[in-house]
């Protein structure tokens, strides 16, 4: 693989970067498009373009990442991911109940809230380190529309801090609802804050079921 990379490169056709110890490729575009250009007429340009597109949609479902660090223990991370009270703390006033337990039931819901806000499964559980959960958003039509996604938490010690990385992956679906994950920076801002310092962050988002 390094002999195919190192060709790549040299042909352009892939850069390079150094962050820290690790060495990341980067697919170059400009070269592909040169090539694209002077081989794929006009007239077959919109086909090749709608296959591709639709090899990509097929191929590679949309998938978020969040990353962020917090000086915090693991265990003390995983308490505050699991435990209902500290998660309306941080998580727009809402509580997830669930014995923790891998193949078990949890369940999304806050005081303030019209009706349920969530309903899901424990597909993976390793504390402190990764937690895996399917979940069925129904705070509105919209998400409930949108079926079960599956959502990974990964801890990772760094230093006297952790890496948590929390992954919305291969069951959401190209151009679903960004409610689904549009609120996920807010929810670990106060993740972090409340760990760090202990208070809660105060934003109109944060406080939308009335957590306290």
């Amino acid at each position: 693989m390094t002999k195919h990379l190192e060709l790549l490169e040299a042909a352009g056709l892939v850069v390079t970067r150094r962050r820290g110890r690790e060495k990341l490729h980067f697919l170059n575009p400009v070269p592909i498009r040169l090539v694209h250009d002077r081989w794929v007429s006009k007239y077959a340009e919109p086909w090749a373009a709608g296959l591709g597109d639709l090899r990509s949609r097929l191929e590679n479902p949309m998938e978020k990442v969040f990353d962020i660090y917090i000086r915090t223990t693991p265990e003390r991370f995983w308490e505050a991911i699991t435990d209902p009270e500290i998660r309306s703390r941080y998580d727009f006033g809402a509580r997830v109940t669930s014995d923790w337990s891998q193949g078990s039931r949890l369940e999304m819901g806050a005081p303030g809230a019209p009706g349920p806000l969530g309903e899901g499964q424990n597909l993976e559980v390793a504390p402190p380190h990764r937690l895996v959960r399917s979940l069925v958003a129904l705070w509105n039509d919209e998400v409930r529309s949108e079926g079960p996604t599956r959502v990974t938490w990964e801890i990772e010690p760094v230093g006297d801090s952790c890496r948590l990385a929390v992954t919305h992956d291969d069951e959401l679906r190209e151009g679903a609802s960004e409610e689904l994950y549009a609120g996920r920076p807010m929810i670990l801002s106060g993740l972090k804050t409340w760990l760090e310092t202990g208070e809660l962050l105060t934003t109109p988002g944060s406080l939308l079921y009335g957590g306290r």
